[in-house]
């Protein structure tokens, strides 16, 4: 491990230690030295809890404190905090997968035809311009409570940011490498796999990393407005109870899924476009 490697670990390690501790008996230390006017109101425990609290929380929802057992808390919880993650998790993945294949599809067959998107322009913008957001309701009433209106809600909003990006990547194409794979004979089809595809993943590859953030912010979403099970409805549950320490290993859990999914595209996209030179040397 270089000497800068080992100072950028040990400084990321030195915030999070700060970050605890002020967290954990800040309030408590700030009650205790300042007038009450001055004590942030955004440490107070009722709000964002204690890391102990949370820690404490975690076992109990992942079912490792219960005096019954793990197994009988397991059985008995059909959504307990392993459950809700793989539902919130599956949703995302299968939302993420159909929205950027959707997207990526449109972008190509629109951006490759100026006839087809001169005629489709109003359209995409009219339903672009719709709050992705406010359709959850409407989705939920059609596909149900359960696992499919998460996904529609996903890969809706999803299916827009890989459009726009996969659109302008191919049009932003390089002309001449058009022109001359047509000079040597290539079909259309061969153009597009061969120039336009290969040109176009970096353009792609730029949108997906948000885009798994949004597919699970569609999930969550849909799973505050109604669902059977997921890290959304653990939220709301405890949010009911007004249970901070439970709200917040929920926003812990994805946290660390969106890390996952966020760190696998990268690696793909290192992988796709190790041809480049920037990924060339992460090799």
């Amino acid at each position: 491990m270089t000497q800068r490697r080992f100072e950028i670990l040990f400084w990321q390690f030195a915030i999070l230690v700060v970050i605890l501790a002020v967290w954990q008996w800040g309030y408590d230390a700030c009650k205790a030295t300042l007038p009450k006017s001055l004590v942030p109101g955004i440490l107070d425990p009722y709000f964002i809890s204690k890391p102990t609290a949370i820690w404490s929380s975690f076992l109990k929802l992942a079912c490792f404190a219960d005096k019954a057992g793990t197994s009988a808390c397991l059985s008995a919880n059909d959504n307990n905090l392993w459950i809700a993650t793989l539902v919130t998790l599956k949703n995302t993945w299968w939302g993420f997968l159909w929205g950027t294949l959707a997207g990526i599809a449109a972008g190509l067959i629109l951006g490759r035809s100026e006839f087809l998107a001169k005629i489709f322009e109003p359209y995409v913008v009219a339903l672009n311009s719709i709050p992705r957001i406010a359709l959850v309701p409407l989705i939920i009433l059609m596909f149900g409570l359960g696992d499919l209106s998460k996904i529609v809600t996903a890969a809706i909003v999803v299916f827009f940011v890989l459009f726009f990006n996969t659109f302008e990547g191919t049009r932003s194409v390089d002309r001449d490498q058009i022109a001359a794979a047509r000079l040597l004979g290539a079909s259309e089809m061969t153009v597009l796999r061969t120039v336009v595809v290969p040109s176009a993943l970096a353009w792609v590859f730029a949108s997906l990393t948000p885009a798994v953030s949004f597919a699970l912010i569609g999930v969550i979403v849909g799973e505050f407005i109604g669902a059977e099970r997921g890290l959304g409805k653990l939220i709301i549950e405890a949010e009911a109870r007004a249970n901070a320490a439970e709200m917040m290993v929920s926003i812990f859990v994805m946290m660390i899924v969106g890390i996952g999914l966020a760190y696998i595209v990268r690696r793909l996209q290192s992988h796709l476009l190790r041809w480049q030179p920037q990924f060339d040397q992460q090799q």
